[in-house]
């Protein structure tokens, strides 16, 4: 049974990142997601909101806050901003849903297995995986800032990396659960 009883600042912080996200979603689609200054309102969004997970995390450890809520909780939000990214860059043409797509079977698909070998122990975040957050996040972001075109070929490299390290670790995520 989950405690929620005795609320702590990183899992506060992950309730609020949740909070967020419907506001970054207004921003990204506000004026019809066509104006500049609102798309780099939602990326700004969207980043302070990704920073407050490393805050999270950072303060958990610290302070030795981790807990069971916590290490449920912090991945369902990661997910939540994700999707929320992925799913309006797509809907607004920003990028293709086949990446949308990539990303989110792989994130469902790894959630799925976490809850299903939860009682065996949460697998950690490998470094790949962490590498794989970080491609993802600044990818999609690159995605919805309205760059210019000179920096289209830089963004879409970037972005390649990031659908690379999203099958890779997934592929390894399932590869150390079956070796369990």
């Amino acid at each position: 049974m989950i405690n929620l009883a005795r609320p702590n600042l990183p899992n506060t912080l992950t309730i609020l990142r949740i909070l967020a996200l419907p506001i970054c979603a207004y921003a990204l689609f506000k004026s019809g997601g066509d104006d500049a200054n609102w798309r780099i309102i939602a990326f700004t969004l969207f980043f302070v909101v990704g920073l407050s997970d490393v805050l999270d995390g950072k303060i958990a450890r610290d302070r030795n806050q981790i807990t069971e809520f916590g290490k449920l909780l912090d991945p369902i939000a990661d997910k939540a901003m994700l999707a929320t990214a992925t799913i309006g860059a797509s809907m607004l043409g920003l990028l293709s849903w086949w990446v949308t797509g990539i990303f989110l079977i792989r994130e469902v698909a790894v959630t799925v297995l976490r809850f299903a070998v939860i009682k065996a122990g949460v697998i950690p975040a490998s470094r790949g995986g962490k590498l794989k957050t970080f491609f993802q996040n600044f990818g999609v972001g690159f995605y919805i800032l309205p760059l210019p075109e000179g920096l289209f070929l830089p963004r879409d490299i970037f972005m390649g990396v990031a659908i690379y390290l999203t099958i890779a670790t997934g592929v390894d995520y399932f590869r150390r659960v079956l070796k369990k």
